[in-house]
């Protein structure tokens, strides 16, 4: 356990990610993010150094773990110029967990191997809880020696880890998981909308669900959330549009029609444009009862 870590965004994934590596014997000595209120308030809590500037978190720490919003701010962190990770990377691992694109992480690679540094990718296929409590499943992209490397600290946070292959191709998986997922819930939606429309009392109508071919993992996470409007944030309806724009592009790429991807991706869309895209994606459900947003 003799290698520091450091933590770029530490929004509700980042922060219990690294609560989680301090509490089993880890060195977390620096953190980040660009809401620097909460970058301070983890810090004082864990121990860490707050640091404002990019170069510092890798000045800081031998694995870097970052937990970014989108592509943009992925590409931002690993600049070319100014101030980056990027600065005096030499010898770094830098681990990233956010949902991008495959051609993102590609490009992350390029730039820290110019650097003298690697990358790996860490995607996740799990909510808070799960970073919490080390039971997160992680789907890692990138070379397999850099994998290994950093695999001692990995299993301390998740209890599903898998190696998926060359760099691209752990963002390509956890986009199609999003994908299905994003395409059950908002089924679950339209299914639950139109039973509380025709009457029916959902609660029984979710027990049938349950016990045929109706039932999914999105039915248990998310089914009473819709029916009684609990919203509560896991995973938002705006993460749920930009996740599935992902997928629907990949499918665009290879010359593939994805037309349930392209649907969900504009109810999703339909959330964010109403001023929904905070809440949990259960409230998609929003759109489909009767006498809600729709």
């Amino acid at each position: 356990m003799s290698q520091n870590i450091a933590f770029v965004g530490v929004g509700r994934m980042g922060a219990n990610m690294a609560r989680r590596l301090k509490e089993t014997g880890y060195a977390v000595t620096a953190v980040f993010d660009v809401h620097a209120p909460a970058a301070a308030e983890l810090a004082k809590e864990i121990g860490a150094k707050h640091v404002t500037k990019l170069a510092d978190v890798t000045a800081a720490a031998d694995v870097i773990f970052t937990v970014v919003t989108d592509d943009a701010a992925q590409l931002g962190v690993f600049a070319e110029s100014g101030d980056s990770l990027l600065v005096n990377a030499r010898g770094k691992v830098f681990v990233n967990c956010a949902t991008i694109t495959p051609k993102t992480h590609v490009e992350v690679e390029r730039r820290a191997r110019k650097a003298g540094a690697v990358t790996l990718e860490g995607c996740m296929a799990s909510s808070i809880p799960q970073a919490r409590n080390g039971t997160l499943y992680l789907m890692c992209g990138g070379d397999k020696a850099t994998f290994d490397q950093v695999k001692p600290i990995l299993e301390k946070l998740s209890t599903a880890l898998r190696y998926i292959g060359t760099t691209g191709q752990a963002a390509q998986v956890k986009a199609l998981v999003n994908m299905v997922m994003n395409i059950n819930t908002a089924g679950l939606a339209e299914g639950l909308g139109l039973g509380a429309a025709l009457g029916l009392d959902l609660n029984m109508l979710r027990e049938v669900f349950l016990q045929t071919g109706a039932n999914s993992q999105v039915l248990k996470t998310d089914g009473e959330d819709m029916q009684n409007r609990d919203h509560s944030c896991f995973f938002s309806g705006a993460h749920a549009a930009k996740d599935s724009g992902i997928a629907a592009q990949l499918g665009a790429d290879v010359g593939l029609n994805l037309p349930l991807a392209k649907a969900t991706k504009a109810q999703f869309d339909q959330m964010v444009k109403l001023g929904l895209g905070g809440l949990d994606k259960s409230g998609i459900a929003e759109l489909t009862f009767k006498g809600r947003h729709g």
